[in-house]
């Protein structure tokens, strides 16, 4: 009985799901052949996106993205976020990179500070008017190259070169445009991507794998793909000083909390790592913790002899509100398990 009303539903929507892909694909036609303007800038532009609503790994990935151009191509890197919830999304701020004192997550956001934090040689612009951010600042930061994040419905900058994520997790019948499902817009975007990142692909079968690239592949046939995966490097300390190896507390009871796109491959994510999580505490997406929501778990932690553990993301807001030493976050990063060499290639190739 539930199919047949899905069933039902679907034919409900299907007529807004057809103004909505038809919306994008019209305007993504004008950009395309100068009907629409596209500013254009003399430096690189690599736009790292997707299709679909909720967290791909877009920022483990520009994590990833800006140290390899910043440290291994000693390039000036310079970042364009939305700074989506932080009181200057719809204005504008400049952040640099190791300067962890001084900036607050409620202006910036809470990715701009993570990337702020983590890299090195590089500037991050939050507003949501990003190709006006980047001529703001152009001069002040002078950089080698431009990191378009969430970028690929941003039409208005032209780029070199089209990086699109997907998480390997989410089951294929969720891929049709919304309100149908999951996708911003249709596989027909995929026709300006250069590179698509299968990320979580670890999680996942082959057969999943393959039939992803094959959806792909029809609507892109020289799409060049890469696998990754998300490796702990380690437990940190609400000051962001690594305290412990992630084997510290295989075992262990663990409270997760995250407000995140995706708390529930957070959850697994941890479950993955051996730890016993004996209650998920999930929030919307770039929540602004209070004091009281964080003060409740750490009482339980002590009731329960239990760690509290979050994702990077959300403790650059919550150290902002409590100190203690019963809440670690957990560190990761990018591992490539297949198409690295082929993802570096296209990344040199923005440069010629």
């Amino acid at each position: 009985m539930s199919n047949f009303f899905s069933n039902i539903l679907q034919w409900i929507l299907l007529p807004l799901t057809l103004i909505w892909e038809w919306v994008y694909i019209i305007r993504r036609f004008m950009f395309n052949y100068g009907l629409f303007k596209k500013n254009y800038f003399q430096v690189p532009i690599i736009s790292i996106g997707n299709l679909t609503f909720g967290g791909t790994g877009k920022t483990p990935f520009t994590l990833w993205l800006s140290e390899y151009l910043g440290e291994q191509k000693n390039k000036r890197v310079f970042v364009l976020m939305r700074g989506y919830k932080g009181n200057l999304e719809h204005g504008s701020g400049l952040l640099k990179s190791g300067a962890r004192l001084g900036y607050n997550p409620f202006e910036y956001g809470d990715e701009a500070l993570l990337l702020a934090r983590r890299l090195k040689n590089t500037y991050i612009a939050v507003g949501k008017k990003r190709s006006e951010n980047l001529a703001h600042y152009f001069d002040e930061v002078s950089p080698d190259v431009v990191l378009l994040d969430d970028g690929h419905q941003h039409l208005k900058l032209d780029r070199n070169l089209n990086i699109v994520l997907f998480d390997s997790l989410m089951s294929l019948d969720k891929y049709k445009v919304a309100p149908q499902g999951y996708m911003r817009e249709g596989f027909t975007a995929l026709k300006d991507a250069d590179v698509v990142i299968l990320g979580r692909a670890d999680l996942v079968t082959k057969e999943k794998l393959s039939s992803l690239k094959t959806l792909v592949h029809k609507y892109n046939p020289r799409i060049k793909f890469a696998e990754i995966c998300y490796r702990p490097t380690g437990l940190f300390n609400i000051s962001c000083e690594k305290v412990f190896e992630v084997d510290h507390l295989v075992g262990k009871r663990v409270i997760c909390v995250a407000g995140i796109a995706s708390p529930s491959s957070f959850f697994k994510y941890i479950e993955n790592l051996g730890m016993e999580v004996i209650h998920q505490v999930s929030y919307p997406d770039h929540h602004y913790f209070k004091a009281d929501e964080i003060n409740q778990l750490v009482e339980q932690s002590i009731a329960e002899d239990a760690y509290i553990l979050t994702t990077e993301k959300d403790i650059v807001k919550i150290r902002r509100v409590v100190d203690t030493e019963r809440l670690l976050y957990v560190e990761i990063k990018v591992d490539f398990l297949s198409g690295e060499q082929d993802v570096k290639d296209s990344i040199d190739s923005a440069f010629e």
